[in-house]
């Protein structure tokens, strides 16, 4: 058996393990840096049904930003992201203090939270088109209640739709915000909440200045797992409205879907998958390292 390596700066390194796994970090490595750098090597030649080598350096990313469709879904995306991304961490947040009061039947209420986390965006795709259906859902239950008056058509509204889209986004993904804040705020001591108290210091002010300070490193890894998902989200946009009204609801990931099989342009596909994918390393690198930093820190000694 190999002997550790003696770390000075931290435990030690048991380079077994790593031998054992350096074909799987080989394999995986390979995979994902050759299909990333084949599709922007593509992303610079005019691709058409099949992909070529005749290099045209920039000309699909002009197109690209020039497409009236592309910036639809780009612009679509930033709503998306924006109403997704910041009502599932406020909602995850209020429901993770909710269960965290010491309240009764707390597994009950936590496999409800967590119970859309578990679907398919698919399925909540439909789910969401049976809640706004104007024969089966809300408004028909408005109507049999006497308000007849009431209509929920956001859904086939060009104006509404994309936040529709955002609000079945939050409602799967505010469960998995709720599970990571309750976890942080148990490992936040009793003790300060004891003191709070003692101080007279409100529910509000010790929440606001006290834990949520505590929760960053909570915060910034649901920020990285909301952001990234919901820059490729697809087949929520596809089961939902199919990228309707229209184009109203059209993100760069159908836009992608569309381009690279009905429209067999593997190019200009394969140039807005490199913007995403470069949008995606935007959010990840910073967090990597950040964290990286942070552990660094931690093992420096003082």
């Amino acid at each position: 058996m190999t002997e550790p390596t003696k770390n000075k700066d931290g435990p030690p390194i048991h380079w077994g393990a790593y031998l054992g796994l350096l074909p799987i970090y080989l394999i995986a490595l390979g995979i994902y840096i050759f299909t990333m750098g084949f599709t922007i090597w593509i992303s610079l030649t005019n691709s058409k049904m099949i992909p070529v080598n005749n290099f045209t350096g920039l000309y699909q990313y002009r197109r690209l930003f020039n497409d009236a469709r592309w910036q639809i879904s780009a612009t679509n995306l930033g709503i998306y992201l924006v109403v997704f991304v910041g009502l599932s961490l406020a909602l995850g947040l209020l429901m993770a203090i909710f269960i965290d009061q010491k309240i009764r039947f707390e597994g009950g209420f936590r496999t409800i939270f967590l119970y859309p986390q578990g679907m398919s965006f698919i399925v909540t795709g439909l789910v969401w088109q049976w809640i706004l259906n104007p024969q089966l859902g809300l408004e028909k239950v408005f109507h049999n209640m006497g308000f007849t008056g009431v209509s929920i058509d956001w859904l086939i509204r060009a104006d509404t739709a994309i936040y529709v889209v955002g609000f079945a986004g939050v409602w799967q993904a505010s469960g998995l915000v709720m599970a990571i804040m309750l976890a942080g705020l148990r490992g936040i001591d009793e003790d300060l909440s004891k003191a709070a108290r003692v101080d007279g210091i409100s529910a509000y002010r010790y929440y606001r200045h006290i834990v949520i300070p505590l929760l960053t490193p909570m915060f910034a890894t649901a920020l990285v797992l909301l952001s990234v998902g919901g820059v490729k989200v697809y087949d929520l946009v596809v089961a939902l409205t199919n990228g309707g009204p229209g184009i109203s609801t059209e993100v760069p990931a159908k836009y992608v879907m569309e381009f690279l099989f009905r429209r067999a342009n593997v190019g200009l596909a394969s140039a807005a998958a490199s913007v995403m994918l470069i949008t995606v390393a935007a959010v990840v690198i910073p967090y990597i390292y950040v964290s990286e930093f942070r552990k660094k820190r931690v093992r420096t000694p003082v």
